[in-house]
């Protein structure tokens, strides 16, 4: 008779299903940090030495993955334009100000003066990168347990 994991005390992944679910972590927390919040702050400290203009938050929401807009004036024209991933300022209401930078030739390129060190976007990828390492090494302590079970185990005469 099978007992459910709930019936039988235990969390119900087992030493496989912890393996596989350690690892589908790491890559994915691994891949966060590589892909997306690098990337993120390199892009934040190439504006650097980009045109300043005053702005004013035109849509505000989640600006850390890059669901906000500024509005600001660039060559005698309005632009509107999105923050980029790993900008800061997201608990700021719509109308609030703030100093931008942007690129001369492209003013949809644009950042919070505030984040062009990239300071923001850099911690989330380290501490990303170091919880995929977190949960690599829980795989591999998975692996040298499954491995242990497996060969503790009577083998069927």
């Amino acid at each position: 008779m099978n007992e459910s994991a709930s019936g039988s005390g235990q969390s119900g992944l087992g030493p496989r299903g912890s393996l596989v679910m350690s690892l589908t972590l790491a890559l994915l927390l691994g891949m966060l940090s590589v892909l997306v919040m690098f990337p993120a702050a390199e892009h934040l400290r190439s504006l650097r030495n980009g045109e300043r203009a005053d702005a004013t938050l035109h849509t505000s929401g989640s600006c850390m993955i890059g669901h906000c807009r500024v509005e600001f004036e660039a060559d005698g024209r309005t632009v509107v334009a999105d923050l980029p991933t790993g900008s800061g300022g997201g608990k700021q209401s719509v109308g609030a100000n703030l100093t931008v930078r942007y690129q001369a030739d492209d003013p949809q390129v644009v950042a919070r003066e505030a984040d062009v060190g990239g300071g923001g976007a850099a911690l989330l990828a380290w501490i990303s990168g170091g919880t995929a390492l977190l949960f690599l090494l829980l795989s591999a302590v998975a692996a040298v347990f499954l491995i242990r079970q497996r060969r503790a185990a009577p083998t069927p005469a």
